[in-house]
């Protein structure tokens, strides 16, 4: 049990947290979202790596979200264990989760391996920039555990967000994928059709050292997308923006926080997609509206429990994928880019399971009192976060998605038979809808 210095002396405290962020914004020219937008040419607003580390338990815990599109298989990994070893404790105590916006790196280094052996295809990563990262990242972890804080209280709340997420697969007559709601211009078309499955709520988990707010953790779900892919400039876009917004109106020294949940099949689509620019700022402006309502309605209580549960999970692959024709597609010089980099994610992946003992994905659950935050890989459907939460009604229930991006979307099991962009870069078989609400469930036991 740690001891903490107050106002009143030294004092026993059985949890300490520390807070931490650093830059992680890529260079000039490097690859944006997996080499097939144009690359960095300007820096709008610079990317982050922010979190906390929770000390007293069992083993240290460390929470961290990314401005990046993803971090995908053995990077994801080295990301976790580069943590836990700054916090002195284990990768299998480690969430990573990105925030997913598209003007920033995509991150895999088996389909980097795989694009440098063409030759002639975008990188998807600078493996000096991914190392710095890395470097980075270890020394301010450590630093930041020189300033641990007692944790005592935690506060949870949540507010609707007007007018922001939309779900983006619109069905026809048939039950399958007439059109996707697109951010783009020229989507006037389906602008005003309804909003459709959503989860209109933000949540936001307050960790307290007594009566000061340490830290705050938002949780939305949505493609953090307003424009994007267009001219190579780096931005955290609107929940960066919001973010932002919250620092400059919180608690001076309150970290702050932004998880994207469970967005697979969610943009912002209906209320973005003229292409104003302007548009970036006005969807901000809603989702820091809803912040500082849940801000307000945070009210602290003492912290009685706290445990961390993880579960493995290896999803099959789809058999229409296959390494002999993903080689073939990537090798072909008279596709685009994105037909022959995108693939490179899919061979990483299937070569990722074909290993004798294959890295598992890693869901994780952080149990405080009566709220639970879970971990998520990859891009699941809304309905995974909203099975989570009619399941688990008597407790304040937080998704993040975007942890190991290895198997990209994950659709719900009748989703499959829908069609539409989702499913074709759907990775793994309809099979990890169900062993992915098996492992949730065995996150709460």
């Amino acid at each position: 049990m740690a001891r903490f210095l107050s106002s009143a002396g030294f004092f026993p405290v059985r949890y300490s947290i520390a807070t931490f962020q650093f830059d992680v914004t890529p260079p000039p020219g490097h690859s944006l979202c997996g080499g097939w937008i144009p690359a960095v040419t300007a820096v709008d607003d610079p990317l982050s790596a922010r979190g906390v580390v929770i000390s007293g338990g069992v083993k240290p815990i460390v929470l961290c979200a990314v401005d990046w599109t993803g971090i995908c298989n053995s990077a994801h990994y080295a990301w976790r264990k580069c943590l836990a070893d700054a916090a002195g404790t284990t990768a299998q105590y480690v969430a990573v989760q990105c925030v997913h916006q598209h003007d920033a790196p995509f991150v895999c280094l088996e389909a980097e391996e795989i694009i440098n052996a063409e030759g002639d295809l975008p990188h998807n990563v600078d493996i000096e920039f991914f190392d710095t990262c890395l470097k980075r990242a270890a020394e301010v972890v450590r630093e930041s555990l020189k300033s641990s804080q007692p944790l005592t209280h935690i506060a949870a709340s949540r507010a609707l967000v007007d007018q922001v997420a939309s779900n983006r697969r619109i069905l026809g007559s048939d039950g399958r994928v007439k059109t996707n709601r697109s951010v783009s211009p020229n989507s006037d078309d389906v602008r005003d059709l309804p909003t459709g499955l959503i989860d209109p709520w933000l949540r936001t988990i307050g960790f307290y050292n007594g009566a000061d707010k340490v830290a705050a953790f938002y949780y939305y779900a949505v493609h953090p997308i307003s424009y994007c892919c267009q001219q190579g400039r780096v931005s955290s876009d609107f929940v960066g923006l919001a973010r932002r917004l919250k620092e400059e109106h919180d608690s001076p020294g309150c970290l702050q926080v932004y998880f994207t949940g469970c967005a697979g099949n969610l943009n912002a689509g209906k209320y973005s997609n003229s292409g104003e620019h302007k548009y970036r700022r006005v969807l901000a402006e809603r989702l820091y509206a809803a912040m500082e309502k849940t801000s307000a309605r945070l009210k602290p209580e003492p912290i009685t429990s706290l445990r961390w549960k993880t579960e493995n999970l290896i999803p099959p692959a789809r058999d229409i994928f296959s390494i002999e024709s993903l080689q073939k597609q990537i090798s072909d010089k008279t596709k685009r880019v994105v037909h022959r980099n995108r693939p490179a994610f899919t061979l990483a992946w299937l070569k990722r399971l074909q290993k004798k003992d294959p890295q598992p994905i890693v869901l994780s659950g952080l149990h405080i009192n009566n709220l639970s935050i879970i971990h998520l890989p990859a891009e699941p459907f809304v309905e995974f976060q909203l099975r989570t939460q009619v399941l688990h009604q008597d407790r304040f229930v937080a998704v993040a998605g975007y942890g190991d991006g290895g198997p990209w979307y994950i659709p719900t099991a009748e989703a499959y038979a829908q069609g539409g962009y989702e499913i074709n870069v759907a990775f793994s078989n309809p099979k990890i809808d169900s062993l992915l609400m098996q492992g949730i469930e065995k996150l709460f036991a």
